[in-house]
């Protein structure tokens, strides 16, 4: 067996992707908590605004816009076309397909929008506005680093 000094295990404390993932997973559990009488999951409710945000998306460039394999946002979006919020149809070419947010997605993000401004707002009032807007900011280059190596 290979032995692990304590020195690079002291060095994970400080893994990027460990933090991140272990930071999303809380902020995620924060607006689920928040958004639960909407009956969205935070998730769902950014693919719904990321679908009201336009008229009708082809799924590999919301992916893309997204930073998510196109096969996990299909998966993601199943449930939402199953609860008629999205509707998946075929796009221009055969094999692309195109997400709509329907008239019941509308509304459903309608209901979970002022949540979701209350999330946001005790995120802000917890970290202050000058330190969330560093964080996305810093969020937003992590993502930028991260496409182009």
């Amino acid at each position: 067996m290979v032995s692990i000094s304590e020195k690079d295990l002291s060095k994970l404390r400080g893994c990027a992707c460990f933090n991140l993932r272990k930071s999303a997973r809380a902020v995620t559990q924060f607006y689920d908590r928040i958004l639960k009488p909407s009956g969205l999951r935070g998730t769902q409710f950014s693919l719904l605004a990321a679908a009201a945000m336009n008229d009708s998306m082809n799924i590999s460039n919301l992916a893309d816009a997204l930073v998510m394999e196109r096969t996990t946002l299909t998966r993601n979006l199943r449930p939402l076309e199953r609860q008629g919020l999205v509707r998946i149809s075929r796009g221009e070419d055969q094999r692309s397909r195109e997400v709509t947010l329907t008239p019941e997605g509308s509304r459903r993000l309608a209901v979970a929008l002022p949540l979701w401004n209350q999330a946001q707002g005790r995120m802000e009032e917890g970290m202050g506005r000058q330190r969330l807007r560093h964080l996305l900011g810093d969020l937003e280059s992590t993502v930028t680093i991260t496409r182009r190596a």
